[in-house]
C-alpha cells in the first residue's frame, strides 16, 4: 500500500511538484467552476480555455515555452474574447453564446497555426494538453499567487456573486456591485484557466474546474459546501491520476481528468440528490 500511494510522492521530485501544483490549481479553480456551473455558464468556461490559445501561442512563438510571456498573451487573449463576445451579443442580435462560439474556434484555429509556424508536434502537444509533471519553481509561483488571488476575491466579493448566481437582474437593481461582479467573476476565470494551462493545457484545463463542481452538485444545494466538496473532489482527483498516470505510465493531465469524470458519474449515481437516492425519495413518497 505504501510503495502503491505514498512512495512516488516521497521518492520523485517531479511528483511532488506535480501534486502541489496540480493542488493549487483545485484550490481556485474548483470554487469558481462552482460559480460557472451555477451561472449556466459552463460551456462558456470550455470556450474560454481555448480562447488563451492565440495569446499564449504569440508568446511561445517569440520566446519558446517560457511562462512569463506565455502568460501574459494567454491573460491577453482571453481579456480580448471575454470582452469581444460580450460587445458582440451586447451590440447586436446575436446571443453571447453564439458569439462565445464563435471567437473560440476562431482562437482555437489561430493558436494552432501560430504554434506550428514555429514549433513541432511536441511543442504543440504541450501547448494543448500541459506537462503537469514538468513544473517548475516559477510556474509552481504563478498557480499559488493565481489560487492566493482567486480565494481573497472569492472572500471579498462572496454576496454579490451568489446574489448574481440566484436574480442578477435583483442585485443590480439593490446594488452598483452587479456589472462588476460579473466582469471580475470573468477575469477569475480567465485567471484560472492561464493557471490550468501551465500544468493541463488549453484543452483539459477547464476539466478540473468544471467536472468537481458538476459532482458537488449531486451532493449538496448549498454554495458554501458546494465549493468545498468541489475542491475535495478535485484534490482526490489530482491524487488518483497521478498515481494512475505513474503505475500506468500514462499521460497525467487526461489520467487527472478522467479521474475527475469517474467522480462525476459515481455522483450521478450516488450522490444524494443522485439518481438512485432521487428515485429512493420518489418511492418512499409514493408509498407513504
Amino acid at each position: 500500500m505504501y510503495d502503491f500511494l505514498i512512495a512516488p510522492f516521497v521518492e520523485f521530485g517531479f511528483m511532488q511538484r506535480a501534486l502541489a501544483g496540480s493542488l493549487m490549481l483545485a484550490l481556485g479553480a474548483c470554487p469558481v467552476g462552482v460559480f460557472l456551473m451555477l451561472r449556466r455558464m459552463s460551456l462558456t468556461g470550455d470556450a474560454m480555455a481555448h480562447a488563451i490559445l492565440p495569446g499564449a501561442a504569440a508568446g511561445f512563438l517569440l520566446y519558446g515555452l517560457q511562462i512569463v510571456p506565455m502568460t501574459i498573451g494567454g491573460l491577453i487573449a482571453g481579456v480580448i474574447v471575454a470582452l469581444g463576445a460580450g460587445a458582440v451579443s451586447r451590440f447586436t442580435v446575436q446571443r453571447e453564446d453564439a458569439s462565445m462560439a464563435a471567437f473560440y474556434l476562431i482562437s482555437l484555429a489561430l493558436g494552432v497555426l501560430i504554434v506550428s509556424l514555429r514549433g513541432s508536434s511536441v511543442d504543440l502537444m504541450h501547448v494543448l494538453f500541459g506537462t503537469v509533471l514538468a513544473l517548475n519553481d516559477d510556474a509552481l509561483t504563478l498557480i499559488a499567487l493565481i489560487s492566493g488571488v482567486t480565494l481573497l476575491t472569492l472572500a471579498i466579493f462572496w454576496r454579490a456573486l451568489v446574489a448574481e448566481c440566484l436574480d442578477p437582474l435583483f442585485l443590480r437593481s439593490v446594488s452598483r456591485l452587479g456589472t462588476p461582479a460579473h466582469f471580475i467573476f470573468l477575469g477569475l476565470v480567465v485567471l484560472n484557466l492561464v493557471g490550468g494551462f501551465q500544468a493541463l493545457g488549453t484543452l483539459l484545463s477547464v476539466g478540473l474546474m468544471m467536472l468537481p463542481a458538476a459532482a458537488a452538485r449531486f451532493w449538496t444545494s448549498r454554495v458554501e459546501p458546494m465549493c468545498v466538496l468541489a475542491f475535495g473532489f478535485g484534490a482526490i482527483s489530482c491524487v488518483s491520476g497521478l498515481l494512475v498516470s505513474y503505475h500506468a505510465s500514462l499521460p497525467s493531465g487526461p489520467a487527472i481528468i478522467l479521474s475527475a469524470g469517474a467522480i462525476y458519474l459515481a455522483s450521478i449515481l450516488f450522490g444524494t440528490r443522485g439518481v438512485f437516492n432521487t428515485r429512493l425519495r420518489r418511492h418512499r413518497h409514493r408509498t407513504a
